[in-house]
């Protein structure tokens, strides 16, 4: 990772680590907004009906979590694959073989005009296959853990932030301490189970198919193991 980051500043400069920044920024904005108002409608219904059928709370917590982050995901791919795209393809052109691109709206152009609407939404279907799950086990993960965290400190430890009147009314920084523990192990679990589907995508949205013919997703598997083995489907895990 080091290595990458010296070699970018190196022969592009510090301007290098930000190609694509517009594009991301520009589809992040309406991403989120139709993310996060998915995720609390999803959950709060899902919430309310396993909240009837008896669920424990923690299992509650983790299954609407993990339903609405799994359901908000999925709608939020018909705006970010366009904008994953486009800033992908400026990421890594290098000059070097591949199309190169003056900015957002001229890749935009160009991929259409090669590819058309399809090739703006080339790996979606991975994208999906990817998010999806990343978001519902990192959200399942999240609501689950908080529950645990909270329970284990209702039990009194003999440490003040363990009494049962530290947990009723909890300080600020409790809360921040709970929310930063849960989400640590809900990102943790959530990389090491999507990072694989990340990174075949990833090539598959930038790379050409190097076996010829039209680029797959077989071909990019078969790709990254002759190069890398296993392991190449865990590229860029630590950083994530």
């Amino acid at each position: 990772m080091l290595e990458t980051y010296r070699q970018t500043i190196r022969y592009e400069g510090v301007l290098g680590l930000y190609k694509g920044f517009g594009t991301v920024v520009m589809g992040t904005i309406p991403a989120r907004a139709v993310y996060l108002g998915t995720l609390e409608a999803t959950k709060s219904v899902v919430l309310k009906v396993t909240m009837k059928m008896g669920v424990p709370e923690a299992t509650s917590a983790g299954l609407s979590n993990g339903i609405a982050g799994l359901v908000a995901s999925r709608l939020t791919q018909t705006v970010i694959v366009p904008a994953d795209v486009v800033s992908q393809r400026l990421m890594v052109q290098d000059g070097r073989g591949m199309t190169h691109y003056q900015n957002g709206i001229h890749a935009v152009r160009e991929i259409f005009h090669k590819d058309g609407l399809r090739g703006l939404y080339r790996g979606s279907g991975m994208s999906i296959l990817t998010y999806g799950p990343s978001s519902g086990v990192w959200w399942g993960s999240y609501g689950m853990t908080q529950r645990k965290i909270w329970r284990m400190l209702q039990r009194d430890c003999g440490h003040p932030l363990c009494s049962a009147g530290a947990v009723e009314h909890p300080h600020q920084h409790l809360v921040v301490t709970v929310q930063a523990a849960s989400g640590l192990c809900a990102g943790a679990v959530s990389a090491v189970v999507t990072t694989p589907l990340d990174v075949v995508k990833t090539w598959f949205q930038v790379l050409e198919n190097k076996e010829g013919g039209k680029p797959s997703i077989a071909a990019t598997v078969r790709t990254l193991m002759r190069e890398d083995g296993w392991r190449g489907f865990y590229r860029g895990l630590i950083p994530r």
